[in-house]
């Protein structure tokens, strides 16, 4: 349509695209600082020309759509760093708790109550009938009791507030997935009327994240507009407008929490997230140092009282127990020893440091002293296993945190680069700004001059 009238429609319809990209401007700007937000841009395309003669004369512009700025690739890579992240954190978390626990260079441990164990009998030969050093003896024992008691119970307790957090964590999966499956629906009724789904999409993308933070999380997409997330096992957390709710359930054998899906098991599936650096810290860190400390305990217990058997008292009778016999469970397993270790006797007369029955023989004293320098754990002295037990959490914190200082620049790395790419950018909703509030005001002038101009000729025509 030419004239005035074409040219004021296309001076009118430029005002309501530019109106419409300052919309879009202000929106960005609202929104530099929300988290999952990504920049929307608008769609400008020319409207189809027409011919006059052999003249084309343009129909102006029209605002298509507005489009949002973002890298699924890059999403879905960023999700796979995020629970890798959260991963070695929740794993760290557990075993720095672990390493506290045998903390021995701020007093924590078993290396001083031990060497104060096997050094009171050394004490002991040098008189085995006083009384003051028998009592030391008793003493120490009781003391290195205590520590083993209290150490399992520590681990125990970290075991505990693993689990407890796992707990929290399925309920934690089960909210997002409940809140991704209500999406669903709605972006994929969005994409078939052609509306834009960009805030949607952003809501989900969101909570997509988050849930790989927690789990292990596959996102397929199922083409309407909806996605189906597995967990990377295959177990399947939302198809279509469903969500699959994980479940919790105490395993009678270890007293933990396992984590289930639909009434199969897939605790031992569950590889990143948050989740499945607890289960890590729990079944393999906090479960390796029982088994070590049950281990060492079993065997101070047997090889003292093996030896305490082979001399006899202040009174000439032979030997017993010095600490209460430990009996596994099942067999090859030591696990209870560390928690059931508790010294035999109350009477320090009864401590068999003798050899040979009388009063004044040493023998049997200097024998379990020498306990401290025989190998008695897995070819190992007690010394160096503990040693060597503790070294092995060390290694594990040590490895970990390198990892978790690798995977924290990873995590980095695309959240800048996600960014660039989808982030709010003031400088450049600045710059936007002033073009589409310069382009509007030049299409306001436009109205303002076909008016006029409207006006004249409608006066020309009236004679007015």
């Amino acid at each position: 349509m030419g004239g005035l009238i074409g040219s004021l429609q296309i001076a009118v319809q430029s005002l309501l695209a530019e109106q419409g990209a300052l919309e879009v401007t202000t929106n960005n700007i609202a929104n530099a600082n929300t988290p999952g937000y990504s920049r929307q841009t608008p769609v400008f395309e020319e409207e189809p020309s027409f011919m006059e003669g052999s003249l084309v004369f343009g129909e102006g512009v029209s605002l298509q759509q507005v489009q949002s700025v973002r890298d699924n690739v890059l999403n879905l890579q960023l999700d796979q760093a995020t629970g890798a992240q959260s991963q070695v954190n929740a794993y760290l978390g557990g075993m720095n708790q672990v390493a506290t626990i045998f903390n021995e260079t701020q007093g924590a441990g078993l290396q001083n109550v031990i060497s104060q164990f096997y050094n009171s009998f050394q004490q002991l030969s040098t008189d085995p009938t006083d009384t003051t050093l028998r009592q030391a003896v008793l003493t120490a024992g009781q003391n290195l009791a205590t520590a083993f008691n209290q150490a399992s119970a520590s681990l125990g307790q970290i075991r505990t507030s693993l689990d407890q957090s796992l707990v929290q964590d399925v309920t934690q999966v089960n909210q997002l997935t409940s809140q991704i499956a209500a999406l669903n629906p709605q972006v994929a009724a969005a994409q078939a009327a052609g509306e834009s789904t960009g805030a949607l999409l952003d809501q989900r993308n969101e909570l997509i994240n988050q849930l790989s933070g927690l789990v292990d999380t596959s996102v397929t997409d199922a083409g309407d507009g909806s996605v189906t997330v597995t967990t990377a096992n295959g177990t399947a957390l939302v198809v279509g407008n469903q969500s699959n709710a994980l479940t919790t359930q105490l395993d009678p054998e270890t007293g933990t929490q396992h984590v289930f899906s639909q009434g199969t098991d897939i605790t031992e599936s569950i590889q990143s997230g948050d989740l499945g650096g607890l289960i890590q810290a729990r079944d393999q860190g906090v479960a390796q140092a029982q088994t070590n400390l049950d281990n060492l305990a079993a065997g101070l217990i047997s090889s003292v009282n093996t030896q305490s058997a082979q001399g006899f008292d202040l009174s000439g009778k032979a030997g017993g127990n010095f600490f209460v016999p430990f009996t596994a469970s099942s067999s090859g397993s030591n696990a209870g020893a560390a928690a059931q270790f508790a010294v035999a006797i109350t009477d320090p007369s009864q401590i068999a440091a003798s050899s040979d029955g009388t009063a004044g023989s040493n023998g049997n004293a200097l024998a379990l002293a020498n306990l401290q320098n025989t190998a008695l754990i897995n070819g190992q002295d007690p010394g160096d296993f503990y040693s060597n037990f503790v070294a092995g959490i060390g290694d594990q914190v040590s490895t970990a945190t390198a990892q978790q200082t690798a995977t924290g620049l990873v995590v980095t790395q695309l959240q800048n680069q996600q960014q660039n790419i989808s982030g709010v950018s003031l400088d450049q909703e600045g710059a936007n700004l002033q073009l589409y509030q310069n382009a509007y005001n030049a299409a306001a002038e436009v109205v303002n001059v076909i008016n006029s101009l409207t006006q004249t000729t409608i006066n020309m025509a009236t004679g007015a």
